[in-house]
């Protein structure tokens, strides 16, 4: 599904990420670890091509992501849901048209717009605040907007880069285990977290980065 070979990635001659190799078989669900400043976020970023690596090779569905032309990219992000640690919602539009906005950009026809968003906003437990907006919800509320909003159009993988950074605890495990849900119906997930505490229970697979090398990978 997911296969990192030999990938590094530089900024200005400095080592972000160093000889980066893992897979990350259809369905499963895997954290990504480490501390701040460890690569985490470039790591997701080179998945949905925001980065490009310097060196090594990444694929995903076995398509390579070095041999896609530009054009091709966004039909690569059509079939990867992304979740933002500070949300990225738009606050002008309401949660429903948050969550629509995707679909409408890729031309899905009103009817099936109006079907895939609230069944999205049903899957996240938000299906009653539609027409609200998202300076209206709590920090919680706003973040499984933005889930809904990721995996509207049905992705195969869900990259989440510190999604519970700006949530309390209890709101935090919360989170996770709506990810735990959206594993179980086939999703595969990639979570980044430099939070440990969120670990506990719930980890099948464990990635740890440290100053851009992988250090540590766990299957429990």
């Amino acid at each position: 599904m997911i296969a990192f070979e030999n990938v590094s990635k530089f900024y200005d001659h400095n080592t972000v990420l160093k000889n980066i190799t893992f897979t990350v078989q259809k369905g499963e669900m895997a954290f990504i670890t480490g501390p701040s400043g460890a690569g985490k976020s470039t790591l997701l970023k080179l998945m949905y091509m925001e980065e490009l690596p310097d060196e090594g090779n990444i694929s995903i569905e076995d398509i390579h992501l070095s041999s896609l032309k530009m054009s091709e990219i966004p039909l690569l992000r059509r079939n990867i849901g992304v979740v933002f640690q500070d949300f990225k919602l738009i606050n002008n539009l309401t949660v429903f048209d948050n969550v629509a906005l995707a679909l409408h950009i890729r031309g899905v026809s009103e009817r099936e717009v109006h079907s895939f968003s609230s069944e999205a906003l049903k899957k996240v437990g938000l299906r009653h605040v539609a027409d609200s907006y998202p300076k209206s919800l709590s920090g919680g509320e706003q973040q499984r907007v933005a889930i809904a909003r990721a995996i509207v159009g049905g992705p195969v993988v869900l990259l989440a880069d510190e999604p519970t950074g700006n949530l309390d605890p209890d709101t935090a495990l919360d989170i996770i285990t709506l990810f735990r849900e959206l594993n179980s119906q086939g999703t595969t997930i990639l979570i980044a977290t430099h939070n440990r505490e969120l670990l506990k229970n719930t980890v099948k697979r464990l990635l740890r980065l440290d100053s851009g090398t992988l250090t540590e990978e766990t299957v429990l």
